[in-house]
């Protein structure tokens, strides 16, 4: 008779091993394959879905509820009681008799303390986190290490979506604590055949008159795309495998038609140094010659247009979370799980500074100008830095856990920045991008319930008017905020996962985001309602791309399920 259920240790570790690496634990991840041997297991090169391990234990916790509620031949079908993995289960109510056995109903899917809907295995996410692992630590102990933005593999939601109202937060305070004082490798190219399938637009009223074109030739999750600023046709993408490819995507013909024929796009192949290849970061010089590409295995790697490698090197020593051109394309910083920023000299092809900031890890960098840029890290703090000093010219404290993302506002003066601590802030850097006064009261906007993750300024400001910002979080909400008073404008509340990018038209007319719900929103700024919805699928939507210029916009997607969606906005009436 053959054994009908057998599980190994063996196995358990290699589920537990998929687990670490999906939440960003690099350090455990690597001290369970060595102690344990993975590497000689039959089971270690073999594919682990992304939430494998939770999805497993949803399922086993479904069949403990089922067992504990079943009395004999009687079923407890009323308990109101939560039924936890790790607790002992004391029923509500008692077992009611059964008229017949097919009469069991399926028990519940899931149950949390508060009656709301809850354990779900979800595939993801930079950051932080284009991406970041999406357990949900307290404050007193943060996690020690990130997974990407975009790259949250597991979700366990506790929070159930409900439509409140909107929420006007504002408020000012002082900062708690402000401070003065590669070797050369290859890429092989090849074209890969890639099919054009029209994917119909699913709106809340079911519209299927609006066609997005889902681009297949990535063979693993794309987490990122960006299109290139000078050759306006031209959107590159990367994937969890290293491989980033090169589409060539024509506008509207002068009669306005679009043709869904794309030829197949440049790949760009780079063997991963280590196991993990997941790509965090593609970034285009102003001049769109070039393509900075962050990686998960360490190494930094520059293409030009046509997907050749540029340049490439190893400084690091921990995933690199962001890689961002200066503004006039000589400089190019990036940041690091390592806990340091660099600073390389692109036409020289060489590191010009490697910069020790922060005490974990380095979760993002912005440019304030050609020579000043800021950090920031897990430790809390942003850093304003000059290319040719080894230390901050000025310390932004007051954050209580790590900052996920920063991004300087379109005229360079402020700074904004989300954390796990639930709040974003306005820093002033005035005084050191353009020696003005100092003004060192920040702007705390306050309201979400979980990690803020992404924020977005809008591109353009009417003039007698407020800067605008947009936050989003893992609470499954966009916030809108008036950045000078702080005031909350408008909650949205459509989510029903995590939302995990966000864009803004470049006219600052819309924004959009994206989530591990497959969907992606689109709404008006002026009137802060939705305008229009689309829905990819049950797969996660990881990051967004806008490009509007002439007559051009459109949306590119980073998909979970390995397409990249490109949405033609100029055939939605409601966004005209």
């Amino acid at each position: 008779m053959v054994d009908p259920l057998h599980i190994t240790a063996d196995e358990v570790n290699c589920l537990i091993y998929a687990y670490f690496k999906d939440s960003g634990f690099q350090h455990s991840a690597f001290v369970l394959r060595a102690e344990s041997q993975l590497e000689r297991s039959p089971h270690f090169r073999k594919h682990v879905p992304r939430g494998e391990l939770v999805e497993l234990l949803s399922k086993a916790l479904l069949f403990s509820e089922v067992e504990a509620h079943w009395k004999g031949d009687n079923m407890t079908l009323s308990c109101r009681n939560p039924f936890n993995i790790l607790e002992r289960h004391v029923c509500s109510a008692p077992p009611q008799p059964l008229l017949h056995p097919l009469a069991i109903p399926a028990p519940a899917v899931d149950r949390v303390p508060n009656g709301a809907s809850s354990v779900h295995a979800k595939p993801p996410s930079e950051n932080s986190l284009k991406r970041k692992a999406s357990s949900t630590p307290t404050l007193d102990e943060p996690p020690e290490e990130k997974r990407v933005k975009t790259n949250s593999p597991i979700e366990v939601d506790v929070v159930s979506r409900s439509e409140q109202p909107v929420e006007p937060q504002s408020g000012k305070s002082q900062p708690s604590s402000i401070s003065y004082d590669g070797p050369d490798g290859s890429a092989a190219r090849s074209a890969s055949q890639a099919a054009n399938v029209p994917l119909p637009v699913l709106d809340d009223q079911g519209s299927e008159d609006v066609p997005v074109q889902l681009l297949q030739g990535h063979k693993a999750e794309v987490f990122v795309c960006a299109w290139n600023p000078v050759n306006r046709s031209t959107l590159a993408s990367g994937s969890r495998d290293s491989v980033v490819h090169l589409w060539n995507i024509p506008g509207p013909d002068q009669n306005g038609d679009i043709h869904p024929e794309v030829e197949p796009p440049i790949t760009c192949a780079y063997p991963p140094k280590e196991d993990q290849g997941d790509l965090t970061s593609l970034d285009w010089s102003s001049d769109g010659s070039l393509l900075a590409i962050g990686c998960y295995d360490s190494v930094l790697r520059i293409c030009d247009k046509g997907g050749n490698v540029y340049f490439m090197h190893t400084q690091h020593d921990g995933p690199i979370f962001a890689a961002r051109f200066s503004p006039a394309g000589k400089w190019l910083a990036t940041a690091s799980l390592d806990g340091s920023a660099c600073i390389w000299d692109v036409q020289g092809k060489r590191l010009h500074r490697q910069y020790a900031v922060h005490k974990k890890c380095c979760l993002d960098v912005d440019w304030l100008s050609e020579s000043e840029f800021a950090t920031s890290g897990s430790d809390g703090m942003l850093h304003i830095m000059h290319v040719d000093n080894p230390k901050p010219l000025k310390t932004f404290g007051g954050h209580r856990s790590e900052v996920n993302q920063i991004r300087a506002n379109p005229s360079r003066t402020r700074i904004a920045s989300c954390s796990d601590d639930k709040t974003a802030r306005i820093w002033n850097v005035e005084d050191v991008v353009y020696s003005r006064p100092h003004d060192d009261e920040v702007v705390i906007l306050s309201g979400h319930k979980l990690q803020v993750s992404n924020l977005a300024w809008s591109p353009d400001t009417s003039s007698g008017h407020h800067e605008l910002l947009v936050t989003t979080s893992f609470d499954q909400t966009a916030r809108l905020w008036d950045t000078v008073t702080g005031q909350c404008l408008r909650v949205f509340h459509d989510h029903k996962s995590h939302v995990y990018s966000l864009a803004f038209s470049p006219d600052g007319r819309h924004f959009a985001t994206a989530g591990g719900d497959g969907w992606m929103y689109v709404y008006d700024v002026e009137s802060k309602q939705k305008k229009w919805s689309y829905c990819s699928g049950k797969r996660g939507i990881f990051e967004l791309s806008w490009q509007k210029s002439g007559n051009l916009n459109r949306i590119a997607m980073a998909l979970e399920n390995r397409a990249v969606g490109v949405a033609d906005l100029t055939r939605i009436p409601e966004l005209q």
